[in-house]
């Protein structure tokens, strides 16, 4: 018998010192749960500092913070239902509708360019026939003006011939000078028109 307690002495001693030399698991579980708390107070303590921070921000800037809060809420509900797989795919679907978008601005560009370089050569050969009318008309209102002043001058050597006949051929003259000289008033006023228009006769 004291052969047994001798020789269990020491194993207990042995055993005793060892859980002496190491902590317990339960003192291991309660430091954890020191360190655990430390860091949430810590984590705890700059939260509700943020929170206060940003509290006053809303309270000077009333509406500025319910615009965010609104938006940031819409995100949020967005998001949360959204996978990213989801979101990606709409963003996918949305880039396509711009390059799309695009394609189409550039062809209609590309018509309305041309249609414009079209009009250009219209015009421009528009303001060449306009030019050449002008030059036409130029010179019919010379030969018209020519045979305005001959009528003239056979009015006035017909006043100088006595008889019927010289009346009735001065009857017959008058209406055609005043004809003449309203055509020439009418050609003048289309030289005037292109004039006004920027193209040189």
């Amino acid at each position: 018998m004291d052969s047994l307690s001798d020789s269990t002495g020491p194993a207990v001693g042995s055993a005793q010192s060892s859980q002496q030399r190491s902590p317990r698991p339960l003192e291991k579980f309660q430091d954890l749960m020191l360190k655990v708390r430390s860091h949430w107070q810590a984590y705890e303590d700059a939260l509700v500092h943020n929170t206060k921070d940003e509290l006053l921000v809303a309270y000077d800037h009333p509406l500025e913070a319910c615009g965010v809060a609104v938006v940031a809420g819409i995100l949020l509900l967005r998001g949360r239902f959204k996978t990213e797989e989801e979101r990606l795919t709409e963003a996918e679907s949305f880039l396509r509708e711009i390059n799309e978008s695009v394609t189409k601005l550039k062809k209609e560009s590309k018509n309305i360019l041309t249609k414009v370089s079209y009009g250009e050569e219209d015009l421009l050969r528009g303001r060449t026939k306009i030019r050449a009318a002008g030059h036409e008309i130029q010179r019919l209102n010379k030969s018209i003006y020519k045979i305005e002043s001959e009528a003239a001058d056979l009015m006035e050597e017909l006043r100088t011939i006595p008889g019927r006949t010289a009346l009735e051929l001065r009857a017959e003259v008058a209406p055609m000078t005043s004809s003449l000289k309203n055509q020439r008033l009418e050609l003048n006023e289309r030289v005037t028109k292109i004039s006004e228009l920027g193209i040189r006769v």
